[in-house]
């Protein structure tokens, strides 16, 4: 043991004393337009962690030793032209470059993807359209800008995972939600100008903030004093989520007092995006201020808050998009001559972030942030306690339905046809008419209107301590602490003309809150449900990086503790004994460790090889099954694992940039659940021997697979020319027969849950996306600041989400336990074939043009997306009302499915357009 411990001081400490006779490397940077020098330019060494800041005069000096070979220089600031200078080092000299000059970048390309994405593509609820994961990697090499740009329009996921596979952080304050572990985007849309301060790292790479996610980390810093001086307004166009956009943002610098201040203020608006009533009206406003209190000492404090509300779009069956067009949307329908959307969106969480910075001495920095979140965030829908179905496209109003009778009724199919084409929206007047009738009559209201409310309150404090042990070793280390309070309840927030609300579920009779039975409600009334939601989470992580001359090296460790608990605030009658109170509590224990490296053939060619093994809680919402009537906790809940195994080359050189990777991912233990209305439950258990009920779908002990490779090409041909090319292909698939439970208040059984076993979905494939992607394009850049770009991308394997019940053994049983007498096992096989989606191709366009006016700089972009205007399916699911095989064969054996799949489409052609002024 002693002997291994001196050789590993020896590898440590003695090794990099030899690299002292390395060479050296120091120079200056200076603005290309007003030759004087620029402060806190990046020096990096390309594809190693050698790294630099330029000083208040744009000089630099490495002081870590360089080993000698050829190497490529990178020299990078935001609002400058980044530019790549090849060098070679030779053993004891110094080599000093000055006067390098970098070239302000008027167009600002840089924020194309920042404003896109943030602003349009992120506004879709993540289980319709989670493609935020291709924003975590924006900037980055080839691969990830694409994929952030070109394919995340087509719901694509990086890896074929969900966001909350990567950690987001502000000022080292951790982003994630509680409730799903995705990061809340909303919470902080609109004030792009203040987003740029920004640390990526890819994949299981290290980051000095945190252990970070299968994704990577994506660290914004919000600090005063780190925003360029100046200011900058900007106004933009589009038929996207929105069509207008304006904001306005100004940063003072450090002032001689040590104070710096940054506001940024925003608007997005529009009555209407891409698809049809998509109302959009959301503001933005942020402030930063920092005093330097001395050398050593800085604080900071960060206030975001950005209200947004706007309105959601419906998936449909094809039959819906066949009679209107893919625009469609089901939620609205004219009310006074406008359009009055059914379910809108809103959130409105102001959050406020503390920060201390304290540089203990030239090697070590310590950063302590306290942050508070809280507000609301609520989707509206419609209710109708004692009326019909109000949704236009609900499968009764349909042509299908008719069609679909013992004797098909043509003439009354054909009047659906003419009535939906005509008219096919809600029907407003119809539904005052309904409630002022059962008002003049003493009666509830038949329908009203209420949100689905959340009220959180989130408390985070964290530290982050960076030390450089030497030349060679780096130790980032942190601890976490954060705290979540979460109201849940339904809202009555319009009776529509009614004068109360029966507080009773109108199906099953029960009592919402037995210890207020037979309430009329009022507007601005709790209703339905009232739960509270406390969770809390501790953690600390540590890393170290070393760094030589051929192979870096670095390992990590995150541990963590996590403690859920629900308190039920009403009492439902058919959960009596099980909704009121505190539940269980639940704790988790997690714990992480990752590690790498990298070995440096030359500085063309780079290895990587890196791996990860994750033992992570469950989210709170996937941890209860039924959290709004009941304290059920989910059966068999434990923590998921994850594997990871990533390996890459790269290959840099003044022409090509290009890189491949391969990776390989396993996850264990996860959980799905799910709600809808299915028919065809053939286990005993429901009320009165019904076969059909409202259900929540649990789905537990999941495990997943995920494994491809992504490659990124960049040819630059000439200075002013360059091809681009991009693409990953994988493979992800259920990889084991997990086991699935349904619960409801319509169920008779002791706990309210019934079980249907194993789930045969090994070897389908997941509904996350287009499995290959690929793209190629050119851009050109012209010396007069203007330029231009085209791309195709080709997206292949794209799956239908299936329906789990459909894959137990219900389908096949009837209600006497043994398989349907005309059980044919091949026409069940076609059944319950996993349907695939056409390959698409999109073509997008992309451009812009700079001047520089005086000491203004004025910036031109547009982009047309999908200029082809090419109808392709982005996503969809099996609906789970035909749960077994009798009433699925006769639905698929009519002219028109009834309970068909429902889809999403992509957007026909839409465009972007952006102008700016800079000052």
């Amino acid at each position: 043991m002693r002997k291994t411990i001196l050789a590993v001081l020896l590898f440590i400490y003695v090794i990099p004393c030899v690299y002292g006779q390395l060479p050296n490397l120091s120079g200056s940077v200076k603005d290309g337009m007003t030759l004087s020098g620029i402060a806190d330019v990046s020096i990096t060494i390309e594809n190693t962690d050698f790294k630099v800041l330029t000083d208040s005069e744009g000089g630099f000096r490495f002081r870590n030793p360089i080993p000698a070979g050829e190497w490529v220089l990178v020299i990078s600031k935001l609002g400058y032209l980044t530019k790549r200078f090849p060098i070679v080092l030779t053993e004891g000299n110094t080599l000093i470059i000055q006067d390098m000059l970098l070239m302000q970048d008027l167009d600002l390309k840089s924020d194309v993807y920042t404003i896109i994405l943030s602003d349009d593509e992120l506004q879709e609820d993540s289980n319709a359209a989670d493609n935020i994961s291709g924003l975590l990697q924006a900037g980055l090499d080839v691969f990830q800008r694409t994929a952030a740009f070109e394919f995340s329009p087509s719901f694509y996921k990086i890896k074929g995972l969900d966001s909350s596979e990567g950690s987001v952080l502000i000022n080292g304050v951790t982003m994630n939600s509680f409730q799903n572990g995705r990061p809340q985007w909303n919470n902080w849309g609109g004030i792009n100008d203040m987003l740029r301060n920004q640390e990526l790292n890819y994949g299981i790479a290290p980051s000095a903030v945190n252990f970070g996610g299968v994704l990577g980390t994506r660290s914004i810093n919000t600090r005063a004093s780190e925003y360029r001086k100046g200011g900058r307004v900007t106004y933009s166009a589009a038929n996207r989520s929105y069509t207008n956009r304006v904001m306005a943002s100004y940063a003072t610098g450090l002032s001689k007092a040590g104070w710096a201040l940054a506001l940024c203020l925003g608007r997005r608006w529009g009555a209407e995006g891409y698809l049809d009533a998509t109302f959009y009206d959301a503001n933005s406003f942020f402030i930063s201020v920092e005093k330097k209190v001395s050398a050593q000492h800085s604080i900071n404090f960060t206030g975001i808050y950005t209200p947004n509300k706007r309105g959601k779009s419906s998936p449909n069956t094809q039959e819906v998009y066949d009679l209107k067009d893919i625009r469609y949307n089901e939620y609205w329908g004219y009310q006074d001559g406008e359009k009055r959307n059914s379910r809108v969106k809103q959130i409105a969480e102001p959050m406020a972030i503390f920060s201390h910075y304290w540089t203990i001495n030239t090697r070590t920095t310590l950063q302590t942030n306290l942050s508070y979140k809280f507000g609301k965030q609520t989707n509206s829908r419609l209710d109708y306690p004692g009326g019909a179905n109000p949704s236009p496209s609900y499968y009764q109003k349909l042509p299908s339905y008719f069609l679909a009778q013992n004797e098909p009724d043509y003439a009354k199919a054909y009047q659906a046809e003419q009535d939906f084409i005509e008219n096919g929206q809600i029907n407003w007047n119809r539904i005052y008419d309904a409630n002022i009738t059962n008002a003049s009559s003493g009666l509830s209201a038949a329908y009203i209107l209420y949100d689905d409310r959340i009220d959180d309150q989130v408390f985070s404090a964290n530290t982050l301590l960076n030390t450089e042990i030497n030349d060679r070793i780096l130790i980032n280390s942190a601890f976490n602490y954060r705290q979540l309070r979460s109201d849940n309840y339904g809202e009555l927030t319009d009776l529509l003309g009614a004068e109360n609300y029966l507080h009773v579920d109108p199906f099953d009779g029960w009592q919402y809150d037995l210890l207020k039975p037979d309430r009329l409600l009022n507007e601005g009334d709790k209703m339905k449900y009232h739960y509270i939601f406390k969770a809390r989470t501790m953690s600390g992580f540590g890393q170290i990086q070393m760094r030589f001359r051929a192979v870096d090296y670095f390992l990590a460790v995150n541990l963590s503790q996590t403690h859920y608990q629900r308190e039920g605030v009403f009492q439902h009658e058919a959960f009596a004994e099980s909704s009121l109170g505190k539940s269980d509590a639940l704790d988790f224990f997690g714990f992480g460790v990752k590690g790498g490296l990298t070995y440096k053939i030359s500085g063309k060619h780079i290895f990587q090889l890196k791996s990860a093994f994750v033992q992570q809680p469950p989210g709170l919402q996937n941890s209860f099954s039924n959290p709004r009537e009941n304290n059920a906790i989910v059966k068999q809940l434990t923590e998921a694992h994850q594997l990871v195994l990533e390996g890459s080359y790269t290959y840099r050189s003044p022409v090509i940039k290009a890189k491949i990777l391969g990776y390989y991912i396993q996850q264990k233990n996860k959980n799905e659940i799910g709600f809808y209305y299915a028919d065809g439950l053939t286990s005993a258990g429901i009320q009165f021997n019904e076969t059909s009920a409202f259900v929540q779908e649990v789905l537990h002990g999941v495990n997943t697979l995920h494994f491809g490779f992504e490659y990124g090409v960049d040819f630059q041909l000439t200075s002013t020319f360059k091809l681009k090319a991009a693409g990953s292909f994988g493979q992800f698939i259920y990889n084991n027969t997990p086991e699935l439970y349904l619960t409801s208040s319509s169920f008779v059984t002791q706990d309210g849950a019934i079980d249907f076993g194993a789930v045969q979905l090994k070897n389908y494939r997941l509904a996350n996306g287009p499995q290959g992607a690929f793209s190629f394009g050119f851009e050109y850049r012209d010396p007069d600041y203007w330029w231009f770009g085209a791309s195709g991308n080709v997206f292949t394997n794209t799956y239908l989400d299936v329906s789990p019940l459909s894959r137990t053994s219900n389908f096949y049983l009837d209600d006497d336990g043994l398989p349907f007498n005309d059980y044919d096992e091949e026409i069940a096989k076609q059944l319950l074939k996993q349907e695939r989606f056409n390959n698409y191709l999109v073509v997008n366009l992309i451009g812009g043009k700079s001047w520089r006016i005086k000491k203004y700089y004025l910036g031109l972009f547009l982009s047309v997306n999908n200029i082809l205007d090419k109808l392709y399916k982005t996503g969809g699911f099996e609906q789970g009302r035909n749960a077994n095989y009798a009433e699925l064969k006769a639905d698929v054996s009519h002219p028109k499915r009834v309970f068909a799949p429902k889809y999403w489409y992509g957007r026909g052609a839409s465009y972007f357009a952006n102008i700016n002024l800079r000052f």
